[in-house]
């Protein structure tokens, strides 16, 4: 793996060491040299699906980078907004737009250390290749209230090679309304080999 901050060094992850050691490089220059250059619009379509479906605060940004969703949230009236993300680097990024309640650090595999129960979750572009795979969604689950509303992304190639759908099955009645809606993560203007990428977007409830 590369330490360049870069798309394909972040598919090409594999330990947590390694998300903590890219990230802490990337955490100056994400949004101006990822998320603008490459027309990221996936944190924005998980915050419109998010409220599309009567999602509402508190609500958790799980694998939270320097706060795209949150914005995004933010834009559309939602919060309270708490974020958890495996770098201190990128939070500290996160935590000078103003748009979070409370930021901390944690690695989204682990049981999150938080004394909060939320209304709704939200995650855009952390269940990805060299990333997170399904059994992240468990301490997500654990933080909420029964009836919240969950909606992740998972990029559509990392859910078909990482058994989201058998671990969606598994969870069987502890969630509730369950949906899958095909997005675009990039705009129509983006280039290169990723451009065309898509993810899912998942939604549920905790039952």
């Amino acid at each position: 793996m590369s330490d360049d901050p870069d798309l394909d060094s972040a598919y090409a992850l594999k330990t947590p060491a390694d998300s903590v050691r890219l990230y802490r490089a990337w955490a100056d220059s994400y949004d101006r040299d990822f998320a603008s250059a490459n027309h990221y619009v996936l944190p924005a379509e998980v915050a419109r699906h998010f409220a599309l479906i009567g999602g509402h605060g508190p609500v958790l940004d799980v694998g939270a980078g320097t706060g795209l969703c949150a914005e995004a949230l933010s834009r559309r009236g939602i919060g309270p907004v708490d974020g958890v993300d495996i770098s201190p680097q990128m939070l500290d990024t996160a935590r000078t737009k103003g748009v979070y309640r409370d930021l901390f650090v944690g690695n989204i595999l682990e049981p999150l250390q938080t004394s909060q129960v939320y209304q709704g979750a939200v995650s855009s572009g952390t269940f990805t290749n060299g990333h997170v795979g399904p059994d992240g969604l468990d301490p997500v689950l654990a933080v909420m209230r029964q009836g919240g509303w969950i909606v992740v992304s998972v990029n559509a190639l990392h859910y078909a090679a990482t058994g989201f759908e058998a671990k969606i099955k598994a969870l069987g009645d502890t969630i509730t309304d369950l949906s899958h809606t095909e997005v675009s993560i990039y705009g129509p203007d983006a280039t290169g080999p990723h451009a065309k990428d898509t993810a899912f977007m998942v939604a549920f409830r905790k039952a």
